[in-house]
């Protein structure tokens, strides 16, 4: 079988330059046939601030974890890409390396497609259109979606990579195309503040772009709210509640509860740290325990935005109860650094974290082994392999499905649902529902919080429509195909 182009992970990676033997800090290597040669690490300037001395610049090796490497189908480093990866990821302010990896999955299916092609070369830009290798990709992309084998979305996503690789290629002089790569135009989108009201913005298009119409559905069964998520109904909510009982593993119920009661994210709840649960709370006219999270808190938000998650006093005092459980202490005891006040609140019977803050994975370590980052995986499989088998058989529900991030949505259905029925009572105004659903749900916009408000009208709506149109055409049928 063919080898095909591949993305490999370093779990380091220090960037090298050549240099004399006699160089300080120089390493040698050692070559298979005898020769040798010696490197030392490139440095790049950074600074610090003190208090006493002011700004200090110092310098530091261009060193990173999690290194996305781009190998085409003999196996070889892709030069070209693997540098574009490196440019941009030296000149990010705040490297998130799962952003690179997915830039680096891109380069390799552009790259996977030029070898497998043969005929394609990636550097010439012929005076046919169709013959230029950009226009040939993205035929190849749209052929991908007729096929249904890759999303529309994904398409996109791949299109706009490559469009910037080449950007960057052309910029940087290693390429100057006899004919244009592609043809540029302005052009207006309409987007939404974060008070739903609309406003344009200038940006530049190409022809080879591939454009994604989004068609919102408000009579859906689902809401978007940061992907396509699916409101669980109390009594879908309480069969994964009986099967996380039954299955018996604490920290997966309890990451289960911390979203179904507080609508946090997954990134956010596995990102709580055992200081934030440790404080003793017995007060019988408090409510509810507050917790903010973003940067500076050690928990991780979507966007980096400052948020405050609400914890129901009993909750709170489980999470506290766990935290200084011996099942909890013996996790914290395997873990990198140990049974601190830092560490990660929910960890694996191994002590690793089920997801690694993007804090954590700012800071080089020059021991880390992982070739992934840990993002969640853990508790979807969990999901996967566990929960839903027991409710389809259980319950005897066989298409049964749900994703972690359906537990947000049904918080906010849950809260939804009891605001209205305050309103309804006459207790508060729909305005104040929708505000305290909208600070709740953490939503930048009010017109996501609105998305919950109408949920249950719009699919009773529909309900209603699709039913009176079935009796009608039931009516119909019988009175001219009844029996004579």
């Amino acid at each position: 079988m063919t080898n095909r182009a591949t993305k490999i992970t370093l779990s380091t990676f220090t960037q090298s330059q050549l240099a004399p033997a006699d160089t300080n800090g120089a390493t040698r290597v050692q070559l298979a046939n005898g020769k040798d040669y010696y490197i030392k690490p490139v440095e790049q300037p950074d600074f610090t601030y003190d208090e006493e001395f002011g700004i200090n610049q110092l310098s530091l090796s261009v060193s990173f974890n999690l290194f996305p490497l781009v190998m085409d189908s003999a196996n070889t480093p892709w030069a070209e890409a693997n540098i574009f990866l490196l440019t941009k990821i030296k000149n990010s302010l705040k490297v998130v390396m799962s952003s690179y990896s997915s830039l680096a999955n891109d380069l390799v299916a552009y790259r996977q497609f030029l070898d497998e092609s043969q005929i394609i070369n990636w550097l010439e830009f012929p005076e046919n259109k169709l013959n230029r290798p950009t226009y040939r990709y993205r035929s190849y992309l749209k052929m991908l979606i007729d096929a249904d084998e890759i999303a529309p979305t994904t398409a996109r996503r791949r299109m706009s990579t490559i469009i910037a690789f080449y950007r960057w290629l052309q910029a940087e002089g290693v390429l100057i195309p006899e004919f244009p790569m592609w043809t540029e135009s302005d052009r207006l989108i309409e987007l939404r503040n974060q008070y739903g009201m609309p406003y344009n913005k200038r940006v530049k298009t190409t022809d080879i772009s591939i454009k994604v119409i989004k068609s919102n559905n408000p009579y859906s069964d689902v809401i978007d709210d940061g992907g396509q998520l699916r409101p669980l109904s109390i009594k879908e909510q309480e069969w994964i509640l009986e099967t996380l009982i039954s299955l018996g593993n604490t920290e997966m119920t309890l990451i289960h509860l911390c979203s179904l009661l507080t609508g946090a994210r997954l990134q956010t709840i596995l990102t709580i740290r055992l200081q934030h649960v440790l404080e003793e709370i017995d007060n019988p006219n408090l409510f509810e325990v507050r917790i903010p999270a973003g940067p500076g808190t050690g928990i991780d938000t979507k966007n980096d935005k400052k948020i405050v998650l609400h914890f129901p006093l009993w909750f709170y005092q489980k999470l506290h109860t766990y935290a200084l459980s011996q099942r909890a202490q013996k996790r914290r005891q395997k873990a990198v650094n140990g049974d601190t006040e830092n560490q990660y609140l929910f960890l694996s019977n191994r002590g690793t974290p089920f997801y690694q803050s993007k804090e954590d994975l700012q800071y080089f370590n020059k021991d880390f082994s992982l070739h992934h980052v840990k993002h969640g995986q853990a508790v979807r499989q969990f999901i996967t392999e566990k929960v839903l088998p027991f409710i389809r058989q259980q319950f005897g529900m066989p298409n049964f499905k749900y994703k972690f991030h359906d537990l947000r949505a049904s918080y906010g259905m849950n809260l939804t649902d009891a605001q209205l029925e305050l309103v309804s009572k006459g207790e508060i105004s729909l305005n104040k529902a929708r505000e305290f659903v909208k600070i709740r749900m953490c939503h930048e916009s009010s017109t996501t919080t609105d998305l919950y408000l109408q949920y249950r009208s719009n699919l009773k709506l529909v309900r209603k429509i699709a039913t009176e149109y079935d009796q009608h055409l039931i009516r119909l049928i019988q009175g001219n195909f009844g029996e004579k």
